[in-house]
């Protein structure tokens, strides 16, 4: 793959976060960090200069997609836009009308495209089932920062798979996560509540999947240019610690919250996630031996037991 399809790919990315007509400036400015957070370490690849060309219309869908010749190009950057919209677990008109016709940009046929979509449905629709409580058979504080760290090793250890729809259950295994501790409080919440205690939080649902998807590309491609297996040196430096330190701090953020009694302010909130990322960080090296066993024996199904509470 060459500079030019990499940007190419992410450049259709992009034009799948906004095709919704998203007017929210905070977004915005989310989709912009992660563009210009994925240039660092990858020369040649300008991303603060692709979102202003994508946001501007100076780079149409058909033109992005026109560079994309290999067949499993298209079928994988149509994959990574079909995760984005599927990110807040629905899809609204507009990203039904922009996928439909990226599609006949991209020349996928009905069936390809279909196929796409069906192995990235169950996991979305798995989020909307009833969660499972947490289970508790110790003191709460220390049955709670286990739960946290379980589901930060999961994460981290889905960030490793390489395919894309391991990505998809993160959020859905979030959501789970913050609905075990809010009922570990007593306190009974809903997916809306959920979704929006994680975007309080500062962890935007479309510009996660975005920065996963974009890190996994970079990765994988860094790893291949490197001499390694797919993404050994790109993931491990880059998506498994976003996505095990998001998933931490959002927990450690959610055992505050609702042992507070949901009294945190917004500001206070991010304030409070932002001042966890740092030392979850941390923390993932030392558990890296943990989340590198863990993906290894990872299937589909296992996945979808988890995100199902099963």
């Amino acid at each position: 793959m060459t500079l030019e399809e990499q940007r190419s790919i992410l450049a259709l990315c992009l034009h799948a976060a906004f095709a919704d007509g998203v007017k929210d400036d905070r977004e915005r400015e989310e989709v912009k960090r992660i563009a210009e957070s994925l240039s660092e370490g990858t020369p040649g690849l300008d991303m603060a200069r692709l979102y202003q060309d994508v946001l501007l219309k100076r780079l149409s869908l058909d033109t992005a997609a026109g560079t994309l010749s290999d067949i499993g190009q298209r079928q994988f950057a149509y994959e990574m836009a079909v995760c984005v919209c599927e990110a807040d677990g629905r899809m609204s008109p507009a990203e039904r009308a922009f996928l439909d016709e990226l599609k006949r940009f991209l020349n996928l046929d009905a069936g390809q495209s279909s196929a796409i979509e069906q192995a990235i449905d169950p996991i979305v629709s798995a989020a909307d089932l009833p969660v499972k409580p947490l289970e508790q058979v110790g003191p709460l504080d220390a049955e709670l920062d286990k739960t946290i760290l379980n589901s930060a090793l999961l994460n981290g250890a889905l960030e490793l798979l390489p395919q894309s729809w391991a990505s998809m259950a993160i959020i859905p295994l979030q959501i789970r996560m913050v609905y075990g501790i809010g009922k570990a409080h007593g306190i009974e919440l809903d997916q809306g509540h959920i979704k929006e205690f994680i975007a309080a939080a500062g962890v935007g649902l479309t510009s996660q999947y975005l920065e996963q998807f974009g890190r996994k590309l970079l990765g994988g491609l860094l790893g291949k240019a490197a001499g390694k297996t797919f993404g050994k040196v790109g993931r491990a430096a880059t998506g498994m610690v976003f996505s095990f330190a998001t998933t931490y701090a959002l927990g450690q953020v959610a055992k505050r919250y609702y042992a507070g009694g949901r009294s945190m302010s917004t500001a206070l909130l991010q304030e409070t996630f932002q001042s966890l990322l740092t030392p979850a960080k941390q923390l993932q090296q030392q558990y890296l031996p943990q989340i590198e066993q863990k993906a290894q024996s990872l299937d589909l199904g296992q996945v979808m037991n988890l995100v199902r509470g099963v």
